[in-house]
């Protein structure tokens, strides 16, 4: 408790709850129920029946919390919801907010505040008596006058709990005074008085939330970022998840073979030295990236007031990401290319086996059969020199590779492409560019990796979508986003999943891309087992 004596903010206290904190909502139940139970009684006219309504609102908070974008909004969220179970409460009964009273010789006291003294109690008949009274006051001046006997005659209170000026309350009250008869006003002022909220009905609410569950969110925080993404609520498909642990694993996989076949093509010792400070470097880069993404979620979980901060900085990490990457590709490459003819000049004993040769058989294969003027199959499988122009057919392979229908390489574009960085129709790749697009970082219509950025995007870690987002983190979109921390129209309720819950996407599109994902494998491990035995 000594944490949350400190606590003065509404978002303070949120967090605090999602956390599991049932302290720290006692103290959200207690700033807000006499505003929540004054509201519900101006609307019914019964205390019983707002104070049960008062405390439904209490119970579907702690349930929903996960779901308030905004924690300093906690006071409208509130009576939002209030004014739905109001309206309900009004259709189920078919009438307007008028109670009858039972007849005054069955009326039994009703204790509400925090003595049992029997001249404290509010009796049946005067409830009745000053709901006579109060029902001929029009709502917008009712509010405010039961408000304000409630709030201790504190215009102030009234003014922050209704968003209202001073100066308005002042004339609302005194418009609503000369609506009530004279006789009964001071009545009214001390059956009000005596029908505050206190401590009873704190206890009552806190002992009616669900036992040992805390809210959703408090769940997601604690499991790692795939499990995270499907405890909140079953908000993200299991196939969803799916997809997007193969795409943001085949980036990694996809270095780890191109390691492998470099190394198998590096004739130097300066050569492999420098495969391995490029592969180091590169690995080194995107973890540290992933991990940069990772603790600003983490930062965004513990500082809730300034999650928009964190969020900004993990999208334009993302963006930076996108960019940088394909530079530094082309330009390692290059350097590679450079290196190659530098050390084929310094220790040409080193490259005199005929595989080593430029063009040779071995290192480069190009199949007769051709389509349009273009080689049907054109693979490169062994290091290339400076000059030597990027390899282009219907499938093609090596450091640079440009397909009519697939690619694979360092840089490679094609309709379906795999590499370190990839473009086209349906790409796969550390750095992803594509329609459909995979990978550690993709870029898209539909973008689905550990970061990604698209139309619809998908992520372990951070998603910004221009329509919608799903992550296990980060999520801004300008429609719907379901996220551990999401910014959006939508966020985490019901027309947010209404908008996400394309069974279209989450249960066959996604199924095609990770099938999809794991086929483009297949020519990957001919390719490697290839270079491996011609050039190894």
């Amino acid at each position: 408790m000594s944490s949350l004596n400190v606590m003065t903010s509404d978002a303070d206290l949120v967090a605090a709850s999602l956390a599991g904190d049932r302290q720290a909502f006692r103290l959200i139940v207690e700033r807000y129920q006499r505003l929540l139970c004054s509201l519900a009684f101006s609307a019914t006219g019964g205390i019983t029946q707002s104070e049960d309504i008062a405390q439904e609102t209490f119970i579907e908070a702690w349930s929903q919390l996960a779901n308030l974008r905004e924690p300093e909004k906690l006071r409208p969220w509130l009576c939002g919801i209030l004014r739905f179970k109001v309206s309900r409460f009004h259709r189920a009964a078919g009438r307007e907010p008028v109670r009858r009273a039972d007849p005054l010789d069955e009326a039994a006291e009703v204790p509400s505040s925090d003595e049992a003294i029997p001249d404290q109690a509010v009796q049946e008949e005067e409830q009745a008596l000053m709901w006579s009274a109060l029902e001929r006051v029009p709502e917008i001046y009712r509010e405010p006058l039961i408000l304000y006997y409630r709030e201790h005659r504190s215009i102030e209170h009234v003014a922050v709990d209704l968003d209202l000026t001073e100066d308005a309350v002042k004339q609302r009250l005194s418009r609503g005074r000369k609506v009530l008869q004279e006789q009964v006003l001071a009545f009214v002022e001390g059956a009000l008085a005596r029908s505050t909220p206190g401590k009873v009905f704190t206890m009552a609410t806190l002992a009616s939330l669900p036992t040992l569950v805390a809210p959703p969110s408090a769940q997601a925080a604690v499991v790692g970022a795939g499990a995270g993404m499907v405890a909140k609520g079953g908000t993200l498909a299991k196939t969803t998840v799916i997809a997007t642990a193969i795409a943001s694993w085949s980036g990694v996989i996809n270095a780890l073979l191109i390691l492998r076949s470099n190394l198998d093509q590096s004739r130097t010792p300066r050569e492999r030295r420098a495969v391995v400070r490029i592969t180091i470097g590169a690995f080194v880069g995107v973890f540290g990236y992933l991990g940069a993404l990772w603790l600003l979620r983490a930062g965004a979980w513990q500082w809730w007031d300034h999650r928009v901060a964190f969020a900004v900085a993990a999208q334009v990490l993302a963006i930076g990401f996108l960019v940088m990457a394909p530079v530094t590709l082309l330009r390692v490459l290059r350097t590679q290319r450079a290196l190659r003819s530098s050390e084929r000049r310094a220790h040409p004993e080193l490259f005199r086996a005929e595989r080593d040769q430029v063009g040779s058989a071995a290192g480069e294969y190009c199949s007769r059969l051709t389509l349009l003027g273009v080689p049907l199959v054109h693979w490169r499988f062994a290091a290339p020199d400076e000059g030597q122009p990027p390899v282009v057919g219907w499938f093609a392979g090596g450091d640079r590779a440009y397909g009519l229908v697939f690619a694979w390489g360092g840089v490679a574009v094609a309709p379906i492409s795999v590499g370190a960085v990839s473009a086209g129709l349906f790409t796969i790749g550390t750095c992803s560019f594509g329609v459909f697009s995979l990978g550690t970082v993709a870029f898209g219509w539909l973008a689905v990796g550990c970061a990604s950025v698209g139309y619809n995007a998908y992520s372990w870690l951070s998603a910004l979508g221009w329509d919608t987002a799903q992550s296990g983190g980060f999520g801004v979109a300008s429609r719907a986003v379901e996220a551990s921390v999401g910014f959006a129209q939508h966020v985490n309720d019901a027309p947010a999943r209404a908008i996400l819950a394309n069974p279209s996407v989450e249960q066959h599109l996604m199924v095609v891309i990770s099938v999809l994902t794991v086929l483009s494998m297949v020519p990957l491990i001919y390719y490697f087992r290839a270079v491996r035995r011609r050039m190894g």
